[in-house]
């Protein structure tokens, strides 16, 4: 007897076919597209397939082959584990695009993270989850709370096994690919982002 396929199951394929693939998007492929079977302009947590849709990105979340960053359009996207070693390229190598004109606040808490502190819920995390210049996760804290804490790009690849095995030029062009394949433009990607007021 075949088991029937889930809707993680679409995903993953979806996933492994892309290697990029948006958490929800009105445009590009997304997760929350696929569950739901529609490209949804509002949360998809008022959709009656809300449940499904948060089940299956807690067990994404918790996949060894997938990464929850914020690389396309300031959103977050999915990353297969075939791109990490040329996001790891990329991300680490303080080009920048991720440097220039970073508040004050959040090279403090670049300072902290480099230190070992751990951080949780900083004004400053927006920032360097958009300039990557670190890796994030959501956490639930003891009063329900949900907060982001921050780690390292090189804590992150220690733990996943991950070597950042291209060079910074080629990770870009591996990952300048891969988003437009899926139907992304490259001015999606930060290092071609215009930067503005919202930089600073």
């Amino acid at each position: 007897m075949t088991s029937r396929r889930t809707p993680f199951d679409d995903v993953m394929q979806a996933l492994l076919d892309r290697q990029l693939l948006m958490q929800q998007d009105q445009r590009l492929p997304s997760v929350v597209e696929i569950v739901t079977g529609e490209s949804l302009r509002s949360s998809w947590w008022s959709h009656p397939k809300a449940q499904i849709v948060f089940d299956t990105l807690s067990r994404l979340s918790q996949h060894p082959d997938v990464l929850f960053t914020k690389l396309l359009a300031d959103k977050v996207t999915l990353v297969h584990r075939a791109l990490w070693p040329s996001l790891l390229a990329v991300v680490t190598a303080g080009a920048s695009w991720q440097t220039a004109g970073l508040s004050s606040e959040a090279r403090a808490v670049m300072r902290s993270l480099d230190a070992g502190s751990a951080v949780v819920s900083k004004t400053a995390t927006k920032e360097l989850e958009r300039r990557l210049l670190a890796q994030a996760s959501e956490a639930h804290t003891a009063s329900g709370r949900h907060e982001t804490r921050l780690e390292p790009w090189a804590v992150w690849a220690q733990r996943a096994s991950c070597h950042a095995t291209a060079s910074e030029d080629d990770g870009k062009a591996t990952l300048e690919a891969a988003a437009r394949a899926l139907g992304a433009e490259l001015s999606a990607l930060p290092w071609h982002r215009k930067r503005g007021k919202a930089a600073r």
